[in-house]
């Protein structure tokens, strides 16, 4: 089993992802079914912190991991889906963030 470092970068993060989708053989497993698993896990993320329940009944009663474990899941089929779409989510996290700073220095000089 691969070694996460205990200083990560997004880009280690990544390539952590694809070596343990190698060892868990998931790696071929249609990026269709990565957007599906991604959802499912936002899902479960909203369903583990509602606080008022009377908003959303679910159809059955599933227990749910603790906050953490599913923010822990997202964060994993984020890296798998931007894997195979040959994203460096570092990369794009910080060109987007720069964009955003760009956007709100544009509307504070208007």
């Amino acid at each position: 089993m691969p070694l996460l470092k205990d200083q990560l970068t997004l880009k280690d993060l990544q390539a952590y992802e694809a070596l343990i989708e190698i060892e868990r053989k998931r790696n071929h497993e249609d990026i269709a079914k990565k957007f599906l698993m991604l959802v499912e896990e936002v899902g479960e993320l909203m369903t583990a912190d509602r606080k008022k329940p009377e908003l959303i009944k679910p159809d059955h009663n599933p227990e749910f991991a603790s906050l953490d474990e599913e923010l822990a899941d997202i964060l994993s089929y984020l890296c798998s889906i931007a894997n195979r779409l040959g994203v460096d989510l570092e990369k794009a996290f910080r060109n987007k963030e720069r964009i955003n700073q760009e956007r709100i220095d544009k509307q504070a000089n208007s």
